[in-house]
C-alpha cells in the first residue's frame, strides 16, 4: 500500500477528537448546530467557492417542510444549454452542510459549465431513514421541473418557446454517494426525471457492513466504531438490506445511468465502491472506477490536506462533461 502523507495522518488525528461513537443523541444534535466555518483556516482546508461562480441559497418544498439548497452557476460565458447536476454532501447521514461542498460544486459549475444544486437534506438522528432519501428525490423532481428558471434548460431544440429538459447528473461523496446511487434507482423505478450520469465518491452502498467491517482495521478518518454509530443513528430499526439504504443489494441494476466511482486506498468503504462498480458492469452499465492511492476517506473534501483532491476533481469534471454536454460543446472545450 502507498504511504500516507503526514498531513493526512495529523488531520485524521484531529478529526478523531470529534468521534461520535460514545456520544448521546442529544450531544450529537448539539454538534449538528456547529456549521462548517468560512474563514482563512477553513478555506485553506476545505477550499472555497471558485472565482467566477455565482452561488445563491434557496428554499424549496420538501416532503416534510422546506429544504435548503445552494445553486451554483458560472457568472459569465455562454447562456446556452447547461446540464443540471444535483449534489449531496457527506457526513454519515448525521453531519455535513452546504458549506462543505462549496469547493467541489463551484468548480463543477465553472469547469463543466453546469448548474449545480447542492441539497441540504434532513439529518439523523432527528430524521432517520428514509427522510434523506425522500428529500433527495423531492429535490431532483423540483430541479428538473424548474430547470428553465435555474438556467439549465435548452431553448434551442423544439418549437418556439419550448424548452427541452437538460441532461441531469447526480453526485455525492460518502453518505451523499449513497443518496446519489439510490436516487438513480428511484428515478428509474418511479419514472422520474431521467438521470444521465452518476458520480459516486467513496460511496456507502452496503449498510449490512459485510465488506467495510473487514476493511476497517487501521483505517483513517472513518473507524469501525464510527461506521457502526452512523449506521445505527441513520437506520434505527430499518432493515439494512433495503435497497434504498444499500443500493448494492438492489435486485436489478439494469437501466441505471453511466457512472464514475472513486474510491480511496486507505478507506474501509473501498471494497463497497469496487463491488458496486462490478454490479453495474454486470448489468451492462458503463462504469469508470478509480482508486486514489495513499488517500483516506473524504479526500475530496480536504483539498488543502489531500494532494490527490485536485486530480480527483479534474477526473470528476471530465467524466461529467463527457456524459452531460452535447458532443459539439465537448469538442469546443
Amino acid at each position: 500500500m502507498a504511504p500516507i502523507d503526514r498531513r493526512v495522518r495529523l488531520w485524521a488525528w484531529l478529526l478523531s477528537r470529534q468521534a461520535i461513537a460514545s456520544k448521546t443523541e442529544p450531544q450529537i444534535v448539539a454538534m449538528q448546530r456547529r456549521r462548517t466555518p468560512s474563514n482563512a483556516i477553513a478555506n485553506r482546508i476545505f477550499g472555497r467557492i471558485a472565482p467566477g461562480t455565482q452561488a445563491s441559497d434557496r428554499s424549496i418544498p420538501g416532503p416534510a417542510g422546506h429544504i435548503a439548497v445552494r445553486v451554483y452557476r458560472p457568472a459569465s460565458g455562454s447562456r446556452g444549454p447547461r446540464p443540471l447536476v444535483l449534489n449531496f454532501h457527506g457526513g454519515g447521514f448525521v453531519f455535513g452542510d452546504l458549506r462543505l461542498s462549496d469547493w467541489v460544486c463551484s468548480n463543477v459549475a465553472m469547469t463543466v459549465g453546469a448548474v449545480v444544486v447542492s441539497v441540504d437534506y434532513r439529518l439523523a438522528p432527528m430524521h432517520r431513514f428514509p427522510a434523506a432519501v425522500e428529500d433527495a428525490y423531492a429535490a431532483l423532481v423540483w430541479a428538473a421541473s424548474n430547470a428553465a428558471d435555474l438556467g439549465a434548460a435548452d431553448f434551442g431544440g423544439g418549437e418556439a418557446g419550448e424548452a427541452r429538459p437538460p441532461r441531469i447528473g447526480v453526485m455525492g461523496e460518502s453518505a451523499g454517494g449513497n443518496l446519489a446511487a439510490v436516487l438513480c434507482l428511484l428515478a428509474r423505478d418511479r419514472g422520474g426525471p431521467a438521470i444521465s450520469h452518476q458520480a459516486l465518491l467513496y460511496p456507502v452502498v452496503d449498510m449490512t457492513g459485510s465488506r467495510s467491517v473487514r476493511a476497517s482495521a487501521g483505517s483513517l478518518i472513518l473507524s469501525l466504531p464510527e461506521m457502526l454509530a452512523f449506521r445505527r443513528l441513520y437506520l434505527g430499526d430499518a432493515d439494512p438490506r433495503d435497497a434504498l439504504a444499500s443500493p448494492l443489494l438492489a435486485a436489478d441494476h439494469g437501466g441505471l445511468p453511466q457512472a464514475l466511482i472513486q474510491v480511496a486506498e486507505h478507506d474501509p468503504l473501498r471494497d463497497e465502491g469496487a463491488a458496486y462498480a462490478h454490479a453495474l458492469r454486470a448489468a451492462a452499465v458503463p462504469v469508470r472506477l478509480s482508486e486514489y492511492v495513499g488517500m483516506p476517506h473524504g479526500y475530496i473534501n480536504f483539498p488543502g490536506i489531500c494532494r490527490a483532491a485536485p486530480q480527483a476533481l479534474a477526473e470528476l469534471c471530465a467524466e461529467q462533461a463527457a456524459a452531460l454536454l452535447e458532443p459539439a460543446v465537448v469538442a469546443d472545450r
